[in-house]
């Protein structure tokens, strides 16, 4: 990034596996060390700073509430909190609260033990990081019932998504949020990010002058399909704390 863009640049990070390593359980994960510190020192120097995360807001909110100026886009951008005021649910999806309720209930009482249910109001998360043995039988299980609720499916690193037929995405986030940007870098693990990588590569190709860098963080279960999609590819969340830190000593 050079020092001419950096106020007139935008900075969208994914949160797991990028901003904060994996965990076995999915409620203890917290961002690496660094991150806070970096990412609150580039807040203050770039347009604007936001993680889009498969997360819901209030997780979101909890993990950076030592920050300022960050909004938060939550659930694929289903939620999206500006950093002040309440959360925005996206309207089309609120209708659909009751059936992830009774889904994840219905999820904990059928999927056999080692299966994780992690409910998120608007969508249900099928983890089976800690039994990867049940990666078949979590994803038959899945299929089904999507097909049977009418709802759509989103693979993720040792999981799998259930959420409303809602047109919303990482992709759509960062298509809308950078149509009269002059610059922006977004920073991704797993395969909902390329969606946001290819929202970055359209605007460079409706406008020359737009500068994009899409940065894939490195994983052994979707990395290289993410970096064969990036510009560049850094080692760990670790290694990207250490690479927002130095970004922040150069900008400031």
């Amino acid at each position: 990034m050079t020092t001419d863009r950096v106020g007139r640049c935008l900075l969208f990070f994914d949160f797991d596996g990028t901003l904060a390593p994996m965990n076995d359980d999915p409620t203890a994960v917290q961002p690496a060390p660094k991150v806070l510190d970096a990412i609150n020192g580039l807040a203050a120097v770039v347009q604007r700073v936001a993680i889009v995360s498969a997360r819901p807001v209030d997780f979101l909110r909890d993990r950076f509430a030592s920050l300022s100026g960050v909004d938060l886009y939550g659930l694929y951008g289903l939620e999206h909190w500006p950093g002040s005021g309440e959360t925005v649910t996206e309207p089309a999806a609120l209708p659909w609260i009751p059936t992830m309720e009774q889904l994840a209930e219905q999820a904990r009482a059928e999927l056999p033990e080692g299966a994780l249910v992690e409910y998120k109001r608007l969508s249900v998360a099928l983890h089976y990081r800690t039994a990867p043995q049940l990666a078949q039988t979590v994803e038959a299980w899945g299929r089904a019932n999507a097909e049977r609720l009418g709802l759509r499916m989103q693979a993720g690193r040792m999981v799998l998504e259930l959420k409303p037929p809602v047109d919303r995405d990482k992709g759509m986030v960062i298509d809308e949020a950078v149509r009269s940007a002059e610059c922006a870098w977004y920073f991704g693990d797993d395969v909902s990010d390329i969606k946001a990588f290819a929202a970055l590569r359209a605007r460079e190709q409706a406008d020359p002058t737009f500068f994009g860098v899409c940065v894939a963080v490195a994983n052994p279960e979707t990395g290289q399909e993410v970096s064969d999609a990036a510009d560049l590819t850094i080692d760990s969340p670790e290694a990207l704390g250490d690479f927002l830190t130095a970004a922040v000593h150069r900008l400031t």
